[in-house]
């Protein structure tokens, strides 16, 4: 079996009971039991709610955005187990076009980087529309996640269909599997976050991320839009805030965090930029 139907199957196993387990067990930990059980039932209760035909058409959302590209990214067609499933992890919803450009704008005049040096990776990435968004930009690549098969495939159907006359980047992977188990590669990172996970995944991410730091120091920039757990970034060592609203935060891998290492300091350029070193 090769590896992408490896990644199928691997999708396909999730179980919704386990996933409701889990997550009711995250927020027990946390808030107790009582309150885990009234906001399962509120969850579901908000589940049945989004099922009627009355709220089928919110759920088409920006729908002007597939029309220009051709594509499929809407939260329309989603089946009704992924919705469940995303009641667990997190429900799929596409980011506004508009909103998009203003976040990496902001980001880009924020953080002073180079696009053609940094890696896009958008973890929980839906069918992709975020992915395609980027490519607007000349990332050295752009690399989404996502755990459900059904959305994965969708996203790789979108990539192939995909035309625009602004793309600029074309190195362009959607991978299916677990993002918090995802390893980041060496290169500088843009990592998108539309709050992907509840919190217990969230964190498990951001520790990730602060070992390939410690291993590897560079340059991370991270966006976090719908920003409801932001309180993990903030509470990272490893990252300190550089902007936001009140529709996303942006932060940045600490200078003090990523320039020591076992053999010393690495150099670094402006805000934080990775320099030249001397071999």
């Amino acid at each position: 079996m090769d590896g992408k139907n490896d990644a199928t199957s691997a999708s396909q196993r999730i179980s919704v009971s386990r996933s409701a387990g889990r997550w009711w067990n995250d927020v027990a930990a946390r808030q107790g039991r009582i309150a885990a059980t009234w906001q399962l039932l509120s969850a579901l209760l908000g589940y049945v709610r989004d099922s009627t035909p009355e709220r089928l058409g919110q759920r088409y959302g920006d729908a002007e955005y597939d029309w220009d590209h051709r594509v499929n990214t809407t939260s329309a067609a989603v089946g009704w187990r992924d919705r469940l499933l995303g009641v667990f992890h997190s429900p799929y919803q596409p980011t506004e076009a508009v909103l998009f450009h203003e976040m990496i704008g902001a980001l880009s005049a924020q953080a002073r980087f180079d696009f053609r040096e940094f890696i896009f990776i958008d973890v929980g990435s839906g069918k992709g529309r975020t992915l395609l968004m980027a490519s607007d930009y000349p990332f050295r690549r752009i690399v989404g996640v996502e755990l459900l098969a059904s959305l994965n495939h969708a996203a790789l159907d979108n990539l192939k269909k995909y035309r625009s006359d602004a793309q600029k980047c074309f190195a362009i992977e959607s991978i299916c599997g677990d993002a918090t188990e995802f390893l980041f590669p060496l290169e500088p990172i843009v990592l998108f976050l539309f709050n992907p996970f509840p919190e217990s995944g969230l964190r498990h991410v951001i520790a990730s991320l602060e070992r390939s730091l410690r291993e590897h120091p560079r340059k991370i920039c991270v966006l976090y839009h719908n920003p409801l757990l932001e309180h993990v970034l903030g509470e990272s060592a490893a990252l300190e805030k550089i902007g936001g609203t009140h529709q996303y935060a942006m932060y940045m891998s600490r200078l003090e965090y990523c320039t020591r290492t076992g053999s010393g300091l690495i150099p670094y350029g402006p805000r934080g930029t990775l320099s030249p070193g001397r071999g």
